[in-house]
């Protein structure tokens, strides 16, 4: 059940069934008169309308909400990718359903508006298989089939910067409360937190009226990078979440006149930003760690899902480095990882055991970009790790020392990494073939527009040199 705290009381919100108990009761109690109904694409971008209150109420009796099914499919560049030329053309309707148990307060937002994300249908009734919502869902559905339950927690990192209206110039370092730039690196800097503490203060605020689970803040490597924690939970909802935090830290930065960015690798000679993904799986009945044993050693299980992290996540490196940007970040000494190999507490792996007893025991899959669909992102990480658990896949010898110093096995490109997730018949078989497609073809369609651009680079070098 979930619960929203209102200034006089708690509303409950759905019976045991899940479904809507008072609906109508919270919305007037918020004195809400519209609602955005959010629909994530594949690129993990908001997409979906704004409706009266009253058709969302209408809604959860069977009133349709439709949308073109193109609105899953729109790349970063805007351009729309169908399953050929006659389905692109007829862009049937989809049927919006909201996740009632998703709906909140949008603070920060015009007065009396909320939040609801909504899942998507087929005109038969059944889910849109490239739905970044029900992929994840249908990968969830897999360990309940086993009794079992995945609980994850999302470390997200992003950059402050001053506004930068030209995206023909990097981004300039962000002018805090003292006036001044930072100009050198901050790790876990408090005086250079303090710095941004409108926006954060701003942030917080905003998050705790829309029950955000965050957990810590901290200044991060680069200049105005910072990091935050959420806390454990289920992974569809902190998937939301994820993308309605990174709505309020952008609104937040543009309230105090600067910008915020969450690419993988927003300035060349900085630190890149990630989003760490903790993943654990427990029994659903006793919500007993399924990842350690009683006498707090690591299980056959957990064993058996970091091998099937360390076979897959290099033949998958698109849910987790989406975009040509995305593979900036993953070289040596850039504080990213560049290789699968795991170890306990060594964060130079991209497979990272916290020390922890057995209540705690994780593993952080640490390659995936802050640019990544936290859907996807999420749902690739338990494909693998649950075919490494169905194969007895065995793990590799715990790293030492400097893993940036071991051989990498993942691809180093865009091109590569999607050459080598379309002939992962396993991983595929699980995401779904019509998922597959759609984002296998999406993602070529931004990379032949990236190629078609003549860079900088290619001009300051070539143009009077070859």
């Amino acid at each position: 059940m979930t619960s929203f705290d209102c200034p006089e009381k708690t509303v409950a919100w759905a019976d045991g069934g899940g479904r809507p108990c008072d609906a109508a009761g919270w919305l007037d109690h918020q004195g809400v008169s519209d609602v955005e109904c959010l629909v994530p694409d594949l690129n993990g971008i908001l997409r979906g309308k704004i409706l009266p209150a009253a058709k969302l109420l209408a809604s959860l009796n069977e009133a349709a909400i439709m949308l073109p099914s193109s609105a899953l499919g729109v790349t970063v560049t805007g351009n729309y990718t169908g399953v050929d030329a006659e389905s692109t053309y007829q862009d049937s309707d989809m049927r919006l359903v909201p996740d009632i148990s998703s709906l909140c307060r949008a603070a920060g937002a015009r007065p009396g508006r909320a939040y609801v994300f909504a899942d998507t249908f087929m005109q038969d009734g059944t889910p849109s298989p490239t739905a970044p919502r029900q992929v994840l869902r249908s990968v969830l559905e897999l360990y309940r089939e086993r009794g079992w339950r995945p609980v994850m927690a999302p470390e997200l990192e992003f950059y402050l910067t001053a506004q930068n209206p030209d995206p023909r110039n990097p981004p300039a370092p962000p002018v805090g409360c003292s006036g001044r730039a930072e100009t050198s690196p901050a790790p876990f800097g408090l005086e250079a937190l303090g710095e941004f503490q409108p926006v954060i203060d701003q942030i917080f605020e905003q998050a705790a009226a829309m029950s955000l689970p965050l957990d810590t803040m901290i200044h991060e490597t680069g200049p105005g990078q910072l990091e935050i924690n959420f806390r454990h939970g289920d992974p569809l909802q902190l998937a939301d979440q994820a993308l309605l935090f990174k709505r309020i830290v952008r609104r937040a930065a543009q309230d105090h006149g600067l910008a915020a960015t969450f690419m993988a690798k927003p300035i060349a000679e900085q630190a890149s930003s990630s989003m760490h993904l903790h993943i654990s799986v427990v029994d659903a009945a006793s919500d007993v760690n399924l990842f350690a044993n009683e006498d707090n050693g690591d299980s056959a299980m957990f064993s058996h899902f970091i091998g099937g992290l360390q076979t897959y996540i290099p033949q998958t490196m698109p849910l987790f480095a989406p975009n040509v940007n995305s593979f900036r970040r993953l070289r040596p000494a850039l504080s990213a990882p560049t290789n699968v190999e795991w170890a306990r507490d060594n964060r130079s792996c991209g497979l990272r055991v916290p020390a922890s007893k057995r209540a705690a025991r994780r593993i952080e899959n640490r390659l995936p970009g802050a640019d990544a669909n936290p859907y996807l992102a999420m749902a690739g990480s338990l494909i693998c790790g649950y075919l490494g658990i169905e194969e007895r896949l065995e793990r590799w010898p715990e790293a030492t020392g400097n893993a940036c110093k071991a051989k990498s096995t993942l691809p180093r490109t865009l091109e590569d990494a999607l050459a080598r997730m379309a002939a992962c018949e396993p991983v595929l078989g699980l995401l779904g073939k019509a998922f597959a497609g759609a984002f296998l073809r999406l993602k070529e369609v931004e990379l032949e527009k990236f190629q078609s651009v003549v860079t900088t680079w290619e001009r300051d070098h070539l143009f009077a040199r070859v």
